[in-house]
């Protein structure tokens, strides 16, 4: 274990590839640059607001307690070791080519490397400009890096895919921000998140090189990628093998959203990590009601590109982004072609195994593919609270005699149901007592499948709305709660939580919807 000031950081990715090293941060297009320096701009006091212990059990770095390491978490001291820079990306926004991005916000410090050996990139979100802060300021404020900490950190507990949360800071300023883009601007406190992951290559860091047409670069990058983070990944063909890969690693990330009812808001081709790991939390939310149409984030609105339902179909459309940014790379584009199209399959076999897992089914038979999807259609039917209902099956399967099915889902209800409603409910749940009657692994074996796949616990909006206004108020007891309730979302030790989404938080700001400002 060290302290973060003892570390000798590695920097493989600056010393691998060209940068624009003149520390200018003046917002410019960096041709044939696949980074630019630049180091986080001091702030006026850094103060420790959390620190993920069993991260940085992982990363062996001490709990930092003299300011000195405080300070890093902030920007405030960049180490010898550490060679400070921004990424130079570009992406598809809304179904659009945005061109060059980048971050705007972030600045790489550098590389852990572990006694395994394994190396992380350590990353702070809001230290302020780079070149690539187009028109912003590239600072963070304490809402959405509340948001970043702490669903960074539930979603490794929940067993999804996702890049990770080492500390929350704040910075002792003010940052004016346009919460919902309507011209209400106000000054909000400032914060800073360190951000960690393997790599925080994005599809966009591909793309980018392509639409300028520097394939020597592009080759370099994809040859890079495929050594440091696919080793696995060997022989001539090993980019399209690497493709196939990134296509199944994208698929199973979907799947496990679903599966915990995870919208991510805002899946641009610059938030699509190469390694199949759910990174940049903006207005993301779980659903309350089941909607697939829903989407949290307003600048989503009216078309619902992002919506909960529609996630799946645009993860395609990215890696189809994806294969046309490395068609100069591949002889064969049918080949290309092809593994995207297996997108398909490997997508609905892994997210039927799932929903069998859910509901407690033994296995997918050919007639459960219709049910599930019945299932499903009863639920966007009625509308029930996701996460509820889910934990009200686990208990309907443990007694499964128990045919008052309106009354023991009534706690997932955020409605009075119809009659037609009423129907289709009565009918798809004697049905699935059907079914599960016929299974042929025993009761405990299928409760333990549903236990493991079906979170009792989530962050729900609301809850981390009510965290950040205790915060900005001086109270941090809901915000300490919530990082311990994420810790163990699958038990009932949590259960004052264990409620649906309140009518006061339907229409509040910051607990329905959100945008895209940070």
């Amino acid at each position: 274990m060290q302290n973060l000031s003892e570390i000798q950081f590695k920097n493989e990715f600056v010393n691998n590839f060209e940068g624009d090293q003149s520390g200018d941060k003046r917002p410019r297009q960096t041709p044939g640059k696949f980074y630019g320096k630049a180091e986080p701009t001091p702030v006026k006091k850094v103060t420790l607001l959390a620190w993920s212990d069993d991260l940085a059990k992982e990363l062996e770095i001490e709990r930092p307690v003299d300011q000195h390491d405080i300070d890093i978490l902030g920007g405030n001291l960049v180490t010898p070791s550490m060679q400070p820079y921004a990424a130079c990306y570009a992406g598809h926004q809304f179904g659009n080519w945005a061109g060059q991005l980048g971050d705007g916000r972030a600045i790489t410090l550098g590389e852990r490397q572990i006694s395994s050996g394994k190396t992380w990139e350590l990353q702070l979100k809001g230290p302020g400009l780079t070149p690539y802060s187009r028109r912003a300021d590239g600072r963070a404020v304490l809402r959405s890096s509340v948001r970043e900490y702490l669903m960074s950190e539930a979603m490794y507990y929940l067993g999804v895919p996702t890049t990770r949360a080492l500390s929350l800071v704040s910075t002792g300023e003010r940052v004016m921000r346009d919460m919902f883009y309507d011209g209400n601007a106000e000054y909000e406190p400032g914060a800073i998140v360190m951000r960690v992951a393997p790599t925080f290559l994005r599809f966009g860091n591909y793309e980018i090189l392509t639409a300028r047409q520097e394939v020597d670069n592009l080759t370099k990058l994809v040859d890079w990628t495929i050594d440091r983070h696919f080793p696995h990944i060997q022989g001539e063909d090993r980019v399209m093998t690497w493709y196939k890969e990134v296509v199944e690693r994208t698929a199973a990330m979907i799947v496990e959203w679903l599966r915990v009812g995870f919208v991510h808001g805002v899946m641009n081709t610059d938030n699509m990590s190469i390694l199949g790991l759910t990174i940049d939390y903006g207005p993301y939310s779980f659903v309350d009601d089941y909607d697939p149409n829903f989407t949290p984030n307003t600048t989503d609105l009216p078309g619902r590109r992002y919506a909960f339902g529609k996630q799946a179909a645009v993860a395609k459309w990215n890696l189809a982004c994806l294969a046309g940014a490395i068609a100069p790379l591949i002889e064969d584009e049918e080949k290309l072609r092809e593994a995207l199209e297996s997108y398909d399959s490997f997508y609905w076999n892994k997210y039927f195994q799932i929903m069998a897992n859910k509901m407690g089914l033994d296995e997918v038979r050919p007639a459960d593919t219709t049910f599930i999807q019945d299932f499903e259609k009863m639920l966007k039917t009625v509308k029930p609270d996701m996460t509820i209902f889910f934990q009200l099956l686990i208990d309907l399967f443990e007694n499964p005699d128990n045919d008052d099915y309106l009354g023991h889902f009534k706690e997932s209800f955020y409605k009075e149901l119809k009659q037609n409603e009423m129907d289709e409910f009565m009918s798809t749940m004697k049905t699935y007592v059907e079914r599960i009657k016929t299974n042929t692994i025993t009761q405990n074996e299928a409760l333990e499948r549903m236990r493991k796949n079906n979170p009792r616990f989530i962050l729900r909006n609301y809850l981390l709305h009510q965290s950040i206004e205790q915060l900005e108020g001086g109270d941090d007891t809901l915000f300490v709660k919530l990082q311990e309730a994420m810790k163990d979302p699958y038990s009932k030790r949590f259960d004052e939580f264990f409620a649906k989404r309140p009518e006061w938080a339907t229409q509040k700001a910051g607990c329905s919807m959100l945008s895209c400002s940070s």
